[in-house]
């Protein structure tokens, strides 16, 4: 039993390990800001147009289920509401955060372990340069930066695709739709949504993936095999957070109410 645990907690303490490294090369010195917006580029740029596409037809499928539901209540003018409070709390963060790691975690495992089986990041060692601090710690300021933008970007096209069903379908206005949709946000649903979720999504989303592609081994089985491993522990850990940040999101708004 001992000997099956042995490997997980090894692991568990190499990520923290990685983790404290990269967080603590934010401060340090040298700086790869040259690095830092590449990867934002590659990240956020390269991103934005699933992001875009995911949260579009999120909210055409929200506007077109939700509606349905609130029709047998005489309720159909409150379908910007639901819209808009499922995208910020739910749907955007987590639908774009699982998009970024498929697309990114996975890409950044599979560019660090290809470098890692072919022995550049020794070579890197060997010049004197902390692999730490030029290859993770950019990767990580560059996902935490974007992921949030492309959860803003994605709620509000998510926003826009409602209304299309909402004005051609329903029959809204434009009015009656956009101010359920803006009275119904509050800014915690701003924060916690559209700030804090994307942000500890994103720091996930870097780290697992910096971590398996250093720990890759085996050739090109080993680069495919750390590829999988970071999409998947990507994903779960999306979700593990997701429930643990919306339980402090509601302890808040019930602290706030009292």
């Amino acid at each position: 039993m001992l000997d099956l645990l042995k490997e997980p907690v090894l692991a568990v303490q190499e990520f923290l390990a990685l983790a404290g490294k990269a967080f603590r090369n934010i401060l340090r010195r040298p700086h790869y800001w040259d690095d830092v917006f590449l990867q934002m580029d590659l990240i956020g740029v390269g991103s934005l147009a699933i992001s875009a596409f995911v949260g579009f037809f999120g909210g055409v499928v929200m506007a077109m289920q939700m509606s349905r539901a609130l029709a047998q209540y005489g309720q159909v003018g409150k379908t910007g509401t639901l819209v808009s409070l499922t995208l910020a709390r739910e749907l955007g963060p987590v639908l774009t955060a699982l998009m970024a790691a498929g697309r990114n975690a996975s890409g950044i495992a599979s560019e660090l372990g290809s470098m890692k089986v072919t022995e550049q990041i020794d070579a890197m060692r060997a010049l004197g340069t902390d692999p730490v601090q030029k290859l993770v710690t950019p990767r990580l300021i560059a996902t935490s930066t974007m992921l949030p933008v492309l959860t803003v970007i994605a709620d509000f096209v998510g926003m826009f695709g409602g209304f299309i069903i909402a004005y051609f379908l329903l029959d809204l206005s434009p009015k009656m739709y956009w101010t359920t949709v803006w009275q119904a946000l509050a800014w915690s649903d701003i924060f916690f949504g559209g700030v804090l979720k994307p942000l500890i999504f994103g720091m996930t989303i870097a780290l697992i993936g910096c971590f398996y592609g250093l720990r890759a081994a085996g050739g090109t089985q080993g680069v495919g095999r750390a590829t999988t491993q970071a999409m998947v522990t990507a994903s779960m850990l999306i979700f593990v957070w997701d429930a643990l940040i919306t339980k402090i999101s509601l302890w808040w708004a019930a602290l706030a109410g009292a």
